[in-house]
């Protein structure tokens, strides 16, 4: 079954910094409210962390690297600086690699984006979620209107042209010109690359126990997002991705290494990673407690957190989970290369989603149809073990 299996050359780095101002409510990630963070110490165990895990990529380059949270920007720019040289001293970064680090709006961050930029960051996604502050407030956003604006311009002012804005939509009271009025002032400041979310109810969030009232129902919802997405079309940011819009240049390469079901290091509180090898692929998952984080990493012990082998019945769902995501779909021979296994074991499902208009085929690609894009979950579910 593994026969085919060949490590890819290149990987991708995921940094987790667990934390925040405050919890947002719909929030199912791993972060933390926190007013003091030990930033210090928590970037030392991420190093520890990545000084475990370089024999299981030793030889290999490094494509991109992406600060995720929590709202990373809280961290200061001087440890953020020293986090990506000690990384970029271990690992092998291919020329011109993206580094990615997510941040909230907000005075702290927004002042420090030029260091941040100085640092070695090369592309910045910032969570606006909304221009309107009705809505930040019923979302639980520790941020306003005004704020969103600023963060915007100075991090246009920064130099980040590789800018992406969050904005999420079918919010508590929102109707569809609302959401539109959202995009088109996120339009204004012509963005490469922009992420569009449906606010969901997550198991174990505050807003799943008690759900805010006048969420638009399923049918609104698939309205307003029809009307967003083609907007953004028409302005020259194509959907490349379900979430995802951008100018072909801008498109996220970070998360394409994941769609594309390529090998990435997971490191900090709750980080996956998925590392493919000669004789498995295996997922790896870190203790998700920052201070138990810290404690392990920085102790003697020589392993740290969970490695599970992915069984090979899994990896067909898990693949097709990840690249039927992107509106490109995938080429064929990907699939084996990915998986280790023939892409016969996948032609009847195949072929019932192509009857059922969900995928379209040719000698070479397979790539979801619109409908495809609209029945994601139920289209994935066709390959299940």
């Amino acid at each position: 079954m593994n026969s085919s299996l060949k490590p890819s050359s290149t990987f991708s780095l995921y940094v987790h910094l667990p934390w925040c101002k405050a919890k947002c409510p719909y929030c199912d990630f791993n972060s933390h409210a926190a007013e003091q963070i030990p930033a210090e110490r928590y970037a030392q165990a991420l190093i520890a962390d990545l000084d475990r895990e370089l024999p299981r990529i030793w030889g290999r380059r490094l494509r991109s690297i992406f600060m995720g949270g929590g709202t990373p920007s809280l961290f200061p720019p001087e440890i953020i600086h020293q986090l990506l040289s000690d990384i970029r001293a271990r690992l092998q970064p291919l020329s011109g690699m993206e580094v990615t680090l997510e941040a909230n709006p907000g005075a702290v961050e927004a002042a420090a984006f030029g260091d941040f930029r100085a640092a070695g960051v090369t592309r910045l996604s910032l969570g606006i979620q909304s221009f309107n502050n009705i809505h930040l407030q019923r979302l639980g956003r520790i941020h306003n209107a005004a704020a969103a604006h600023r963060a915007i311009e100075k991090a246009i002012a920064a130099q980040f042209t590789s800018l992406n804005l969050d904005l999420m939509f079918a919010l508590p009271g929102q109707n569809a010109e609302e959401a539109l009025a959202d995009l088109h002032t996120a339009l204004q400041y012509q963005p490469p690359h922009l992420s569009l979310y449906q606010l969901t109810l997550e198991a174990g969030t505050p807003f799943a126990s008690h759900p805010p009232a006048w969420i638009p129902d399923e049918d609104t919802a698939a309205d307003m997002e029809n009307r967003l997405r083609d907007t953004l079309e028409q302005h020259g940011l194509p959907r490349y991705e379900i979430s995802a819009h951008a100018r072909p240049e801008e498109q996220c390469q970070h998360n394409r290494n994941y769609w594309l079901y390529g090998d990435y290091l997971g490191i900090g509180a709750g980080a996956h990673g998925k590392i493919t090898q000669a004789e498995g692929i295996w997922r790896s998952r870190k203790p998700s407690r920052p201070e138990s984080y810290m404690d392990d990493a920085l102790s003697n012990r020589e392993t740290l957190g969970d490695y599970i082998p992915i069984p090979a019945e899994e990896r067909p769902f898990e693949f097709m989970l990840n690249a039927l995501r992107l509106t490109e779909g995938f080429p064929v021979r990907l699939f084996t290369e990915r998986t280790g296994l023939d892409s016969l074991l996948i032609e009847p499902q195949i072929r019932r989603a192509r009857r059922e208009g969900l995928l379209l085929v040719d000698a070479k690609n397979i790539r979801p149809t619109a409908r495809g894009l609209n029945f994601y979950n139920e289209l994935c579910a066709r390959f299940l073990p």
